[in-house]
């Protein structure tokens, strides 16, 4: 006899709705989100989706009706609990909108807890649409299912951001005039932690000063090379996961 199909399939759409979601409750999928599952997806009922709330974790949903403007899902099984992220932020000093979007997305499938905007001298750009942001954010988590978006703060100045930094969050600064090896000062350092990456112009001599002048600040080197910023801020986010974070897990016995 032919082995019965797994249920949820592994290639299930994911998305992410309000929660709390609950089982045998009704979920429906409205607008862009009723799109994509029934003109990307061509899901119809009796399919599987996945959904997630950022609340209560992760679920697989029957669809129960497919419409033309909206589906309607009953979630069935709770696959997976709220992941535990890493009390990890990325400070990010805004650059070129394709290049902040870039990050955005990667930094979200690296698994960093908090994204906060930050805006120097030499920043291109002076703001950020928190809508679209939280798009790509939303839209990365589901790609690499992730059940626990990252939070996004308000854009705030770099004399703010260092002003009201917390007495407990050691702030690494990626330098490019130097500092201790990245990975030798993640490693000695395991709780909470942030990361702080320039423009596309780097930090001026001013900011740099009032960073290093920061007592919970601990300037680091990412490599004998000068990065662009979005490469800096992916390299280090990425070392720091692997040094400090939750990439020494193994998460093989949990993946679906």
């Amino acid at each position: 006899m032919p082995a019965t199909p797994a249920w949820p399939p592994r290639s299930a759409p994911r998305l992410f709705v309000p929660g709390p979601i609950a089982a045998g409750s009704e979920v429906v999928i409205e607008g862009g989100q009723a799109h994509y599952l029934g003109k990307v997806m061509r899901i119809a009922v009796g399919d599987a989706v996945i959904l997630c709330d950022d609340l209560t974790g992760e679920w697989a949903a029957l669809v129960t009706s497919a419409g033309k403007r909206d589906v309607m899902l009953e979630p069935r099984e709770r696959l997976r609990a709220r992941e535990d992220v890493p009390d990890f932020e990325l400070c990010l000093s805004l650059l070129k909108k394709p290049n902040t979007d870039l990050v955005l997305e990667k930094a979200t499938e690296l698994g960093v807890a908090r994204i906060r905007p930050v805006i120097a001298r030499r920043c291109v750009a002076d703001k950020l649409n928190p809508e679209r942001a939280r798009t790509i954010l939303t839209e990365a988590a589901e790609q690499c299912a992730r059940t626990a978006l990252p939070q996004l703060a308000e854009v705030t100045k770099l004399d703010a951001l260092l002003r009201d930094w917390p007495q407990d969050r050691v702030l690494f600064f990626a330098d490019e005039q130097g500092g201790e090896p990245a990975a030798q000062a993640f490693a000695a350092h395991q709780g909470r932690a942030a990361l702080l990456v320039g423009p596309e112009g780097g930090f001026d001599d001013a900011e740099r000063a009032a960073v290093r002048g920061l007592s919970q600040a601990r300037p680091i080197s990412l490599g004998p090379r000068i990065l662009r910023g979005e490469t800096a801020a992916i390299a280090g986010v990425a070392l720091w996961m692997a040094v400090a974070g939750d990439w020494r897990q193994d998460h093989a016995s949990s993946a679906l």
